[in-house]
């Protein structure tokens, strides 16, 4: 029950979130919810696919978790996310691999899907008509996408991005969030079920660059990179370690890092 009462609540803060993007506040004018049913409903589906697919590869692997809980929360966008629990252990680096890589790549799925979307109804207009707004970072991957759908001029042009493009924007960072190779997130299971001990090395690398990026480009790596230290940087031992992953495995885990790196957004958020 508390999983549905969360769906319900995150997806009219979604809404609301949406709609502020429109310029409309729906607590004022409640006819107009509609204004923010693109955003929240695309963010919503990237969302739950993501979760969703952790909780089927679990079930797969006779792992038992719940179904997702969204988090609603007062934000630009909503929410917080969603996650859901493991209640027993995972025993096989390959199950490990599956839980880990497949929440990220259904993510990532509907994300380019929306992306495209969204993007071709975006519009192009002068720099000088966003200067004084809040504008978005851009990861490889999206910036390439942008200016092969809209052929832009970076730097003389800019994007007004339509709500489904913005949420597709939002999938992929969530991506790249989750696939970081630190501690138990998505990104450390995939590092884990490849390299074993050797994931904490990684971990050890990359709180320090976090802390970095949080100094001179925003704030909010430094702070992630303090929750990752609080929640710990070790993974939970496999009790069957020693059974190695398969070929196809293997390549789903080294596609994660790809995906990681080209939906990374070094500077996510920027006063211009």
């Amino acid at each position: 029950m508390l999983h549905l009462i969360l769906f319900i609540a995150t997806f009219f803060t979604t809404v609301f979130a949406g709609a502020l993007q429109a310029g409309v506040n729906i607590l004022t004018e409640p006819g107009k919810f509609y204004e923010g049913l693109p955003f929240a409903l695309t963010l919503m589906s990237i969302l739950l696919a993501h979760e969703l697919s952790h909780y089927i590869a679990s079930r797969k692997h006779n792992i038992q978790a719940t179904l997702p809980y969204f988090i609603p929360a007062p934000t630009l966008i909503g929410t917080f996310g969603a996650f859901i629990k493991m209640k027993s252990p995972v025993t096989t680096r390959k199950a490990l691999l599956d839980i880990g890589i497949s929440g990220p790549l259904a993510g990532f799925v509907i994300s380019f899907i929306v992306s495209v979307m969204g993007l071709s109804l975006s519009k192009v207009v002068p720099v000088q008509e966003t200067k004084e707004a809040l504008s978005l970072g851009d990861s490889l991957l999206f910036s390439t996408l942008s200016q092969l759908i809209l052929d832009y001029r970076p730097g003389v042009q800019d994007v007004l991005l339509h709500p489904v493009a913005f949420a597709g924007w939002i999938g992929f960072f969530v991506t790249s969030l989750n696939l970081l190779p630190i501690g138990q997130l998505d990104g450390g299971h995939v590092a884990y079920a490849l390299f074993g001990e050797r994931h904490s090395y990684l971990s050890k690398i990359l709180i320090p660059i976090l802390l970095l990026l949080g100094v001179f480009l925003w704030e909010g790596w430094a702070f992630w990179a303090i929750v990752l230290l609080i929640l710990g940087l070790k993974h939970p031992p496999i009790y069957h370690s020693e059974i190695p992953l398969d070929g196809t495995r293997r390549f789903l885990g080294w596609l994660g890092f790809f995906i990681f790196i080209i939906t990374f957004i070094p500077q996510p958020f920027k006063i211009s």
